[in-house]
């Protein structure tokens, strides 16, 4: 079973899946079990850990992946980029920053450009820079994200490919976890998906089993958009940006309190970065989206892009009949 779409096409890929570069969630292994399932795996670079980049790279080994990063965080050491590129990357993905400063290098080095945005004005930066594929990200995705809702954000900027720049193709993200919102992107003139919370939730991410289980039991009404946890792992992202974990503990002490959890920043910091190596979820920030109302078990990457393909072209062939 295949769904061919201008995606699958530019990709090189069966299906027009792609793995969002989440942090430290997506490494290697995921990234090669997403792609050898039929999608394109990347791997999430985020704040800027070279090492690590490199090690997670040699995980992916001769698979095709690509990789990401936080664009405004690659701002500060520009030169990760250089350390990504020398591994060949299909594509690199930039995310919550103007992409324009690095887009002469990453197309110099012939992999494509993906931008995702979160507004019209980020698209419009997105095309100056010359993406080759933009993403669409509403604001029910897992991490960071702005305001704008999947539903409405993924075919106005549809529109404004259309009629801006054709040639660009558009994927959607942000509470996308199966095949209805596989087929429900397309129809809203999407040529794929990215998705992240339900590759957080595979046997392959690099997300303590403790933390998944404690995600997959959650609903998407469990999961709020906060600053409080960037305040306590001193991530100091722009304003317009917060990030959606799922609440716990932690957020039910300090979200709407972030003067104060400022003001006890020390302790708070050293108590969740242990319980971040100790896998407590109670603590430990659980970042994902309201997708996680959509998942109840960890599975492998490729079980879940076989159900996902399948479900979409079920949809697509049956889910309505016209009539005069």
């Amino acid at each position: 079973m295949r769904i061919e779409t201008p995606l699958t096409e530019r990709l090189g890929i069966r299906h027009p899946i792609i793995l969002a570069p989440m942090g430290t969630a997506a490494g290697g292994a995921l990234a090669r079990a997403v792609t050898n399932a039929g999608g394109l795996g990347f791997i999430g670079g985020g704040y800027g850990d070279a090492a690590w980049i490199e090690q997670q790279f040699r995980e992916a080994g001769n698979t095709r992946v690509g990789g990401g990063f936080i664009t405004w965080s690659l701002a500060e050491a520009p030169q990760l980029l250089d350390g990504m590129l020398a591994h060949k990357p299909v594509a690199v993905f930039l995310s919550f920053g103007d992409p324009r400063p690095f887009a002469p290098a990453i197309k110099a080095s012939g992999a494509l450009l993906v931008c995702q945005v979160q507004s019209r004005d980020d698209c419009m930066e997105a095309l100056e820079a010359g993406a080759d594929i933009v993403v669409a990200q509403g604001t029910e995705a897992g991490g960071h994200g702005a305001r704008r809702a999947t539903m409405t954000l993924v075919p106005e900027i549809a529109d404004l490919l259309a009629r801006e720049a054709p040639e660009t193709l558009l994927c959607a993200a942000g509470g996308i976890a199966d095949g209805r919102g596989l087929a429900a992107a397309l129809a809203l003139g999407a040529e794929g998906v990215v998705i992240g919370t339900r590759f957080w939730a595979a046997a392959e991410a690099l997300v303590h089993p403790n933390v998944q289980a404690a995600g997959t039991q959650a609903t998407g009404d469990d999961t709020l958009r906060t600053s409080s946890t960037d305040i306590v792992r001193e991530r100091y992202w722009p304003e317009r940006f917060n990030i959606r974990v799922v609440r716990n503990a932690f957020t039910d002490r300090w979200h709407g309190k972030e003067d104060e959890l400022s003001a006890n920043r020390p302790p708070e910091t050293k108590r969740v970065f242990a319980a971040i190596a100790a896998g407590d979820p109670a603590l430990a920030p659980i970042i994902a989206g309201e997708a996680l109302g959509l998942i109840d078990a960890v599975e492998p990457a490729e079980t879940i892009v076989s159900r996902i393909v399948h479900e979409a072209a079920d949809i697509l062939k049956s889910s309505a009949r016209l009539v005069r």
